[in-house]
């Protein structure tokens, strides 16, 4: 710490006495410690007495410590926000940090977990977000630790999930130690992802740390949801709070997501009642059980088919209206399409040729409707352009979809007449019967290669869901080419949480950790 301070020590307090023991080892007088060398080695009992019991009242040591320090407060802060954990490859930029919240916040709420890699920190709290629904915290040191996991957040953004990030920094470069703390230090360590975050800030006292922290956790949980970063100068964690400092902790609040115009809900509801052929495609639509729930009402309402794209589980995987796997066709048949928190709307409803001459085609029929409803429309960075083409719809909503699902749901039920509830059986049992001839065809493209070595993903599958289906249990990497999708029964919104959203290399094993 940067000041000096002879008293008692509180909870820092072992490490004043961990420096006079030592202190009073090396006191022992010479002439004593001469005469021990001198004698023979035998193997006796310890002595009862301390070492430098002869020695007489050791030397007065001065320890650097702090009784409370900005760190304490900060601690205190991030407690309000319900943060259970902190996941960090340790670094002195945030050593203060650390220490408050091992000692003076004992380790719970946030816990500290320590990791061997700053990527892996941020990948566990993707996987952590995508299951609780709640951003769990990560400390980065510095320029190496930030830039370490920079790829990782940019996972964690194109995949808009929340996240609580923490870089430690020296900013006063006359305090910063002569080497290694002069490259570990930068001016605007936010910079290296800015492009790729939500929000960012560099409090320069307590009192605008309490703010920015409240506000960069009601930041990050609203839709469209994405990592958020504070800056914790290192100073201004180890500075000693002096008793004229009026700190106050803000109550945190958080956002009702946004909802769909009522206007252009119900406009949406005529188009998808009046449709021959509706259809639902959703994404990353479900962000909870609830929005499950949702989708299956709407989708029963209108007897339409849905087509999972997987960025998160949106619907029951054996559900008879779940189209997943005749996807392409139910599309082309469309003359009413629902995009839900679409990634990419224009590539569902294009074919796209990557041949020596790349051309693409629309796969709807002439006159489909579109109707998107996406939060993402609410937030759009330039540099990193996830997204994607531009889609020509015909109602588009800048909403959450899981928010705006019920009201579209009411809507569609109030102009549901007799006819079209006629119309709406007639169109399940085509629907059932086209369910059916994929089935068939799924189970025999597993059959190819089922005896195989190395054993094929259909069988892979196959065989796990034997041994799990009766357990409580959680797919947490897009892997084995989707046959889980077509054998499990997944109706559980935890059940499957989807990619790494930027498609980065090592996702998997951190992400399944922090799930």
């Amino acid at each position: 710490m940067n000041k000096s301070r002879k008293f008692s020590a509180g909870r820092r307090k072992f490490l004043k006495g961990a420096a006079v023991a030592g202190a009073a080892t090396l006191a022992v007088p010479t002439g004593v410690a001469q005469n021990q060398l001198a004698q023979p080695q035998r193997a006796t009992a310890a002595p009862v007495t301390a070492p430098g019991a002869e020695a007489g009242t050791p030397p007065e040591v001065d320890v650097l410590t702090a009784d409370r320090c900005g760190s304490d407060f900060m601690v205190d802060v991030i407690k309000s926000l319900d943060i259970e954990y902190f996941c960090s490859n340790p670094g002195s930029s945030f050593r203060a940090l650390h220490e408050s919240v091992i000692n003076y916040g004992g380790n719970t709420k946030p816990e500290f977990i320590t990791c061997c890699h700053e990527e892996s920190s941020v990948g566990m709290a993707h996987g952590y977000a995508k299951i609780e629904g709640k951003p769990l915290g990560v400390l980065a040191h510095g320029t190496v630790g930030l830039q370490h996991a920079s790829m990782a957040i940019f996972n964690a953004y194109c995949d808009r999930v929340p996240m609580y990030i923490i870089v430690g920094n020296t900013i006063d470069a006359t305090m910063r130690r002569p080497g290694v703390e002069w490259v570990h230090s930068v001016q605007d360590a936010a910079a290296m992802v800015r492009d790729y975050i939500k929000w960012d800030d560099l409090p320069i006292s307590l009192q605008h740390f309490a703010e920015s922290a409240v506000r960069a956790y009601k930041i990050t949980m609203t839709p469209p949801m994405g990592p958020v970063l504070l800056v914790a100068d290192s100073e201004l964690q180890e500075r000693p709070i002096e008793a004229s400092d009026k700190l106050r902790q803000l109550r945190p609040t958080k956002s009702a997501p946004p909802q769909g115009d009522s206007g252009a809900v119900a406009e949406a509801a005529r188009y998808l009642v009046a449709a021959e052929n509706p259809v639902i495609i959703a994404d990353r639509a479900a962000r909870t059980q609830a929005g499950v729930k949702y989708l299956i009402e709407l989708a029963e309402a209108l007897q339409a088919p849905v087509i999972d794209q997987g960025g998160r589980m949106n619907f029951p995987s054996q559900h008879p209206l779940n189209h997943s796997d005749r996807g392409r066709a139910a599309i082309a048949e469309a003359d009413v399409i629902l995009g839900l928190e679409l990634t990419d709307f224009w590539g569902a409803v294009n074919a796209f040729r990557d041949q020596l001459h790349r051309t693409s085609r629309p796969i709807t029929k002439t006159g489909a409707k579109l109707i998107s409803i996406s939060a993402s429309d609410l937030y759009t960075k330039s540099n990193y352009q996830d997204f994607q083409r531009f889609p020509e719809v015909d109602i588009s909503m800048a909403a959450d979809a899981e928010a705006t699902l019920p009201a579209l749901t009411e809507a569609v039920r109030r102009l549901i007449t007799a006819d079209r509830r006629n119309a709406f059986q007639a169109r399940a049992t085509k629907l059932a019967n086209a369910r059916q001839a994929v089935t068939e065809r799924v189970r025999a493209d597993a059959t190819y290669g089922w005896d195989a070595s190395p054993i094929s993903t259909a069988r892979m599958s196959a065989e796990l869901w034997a041994q799990i289906k009766n357990e409580d249990w959680s797919l947490v990497s897009p892997t084995l080419g989707g046959w889980p999708q077509r054998f499990w029964t997944i109706d559980k919104h935890y059940q499957f949480i989807g990619g790494p959203g930027a498609y980065g290399v090592g996702y998997c094993a951190p992400a399944a950790t922090g799930a």
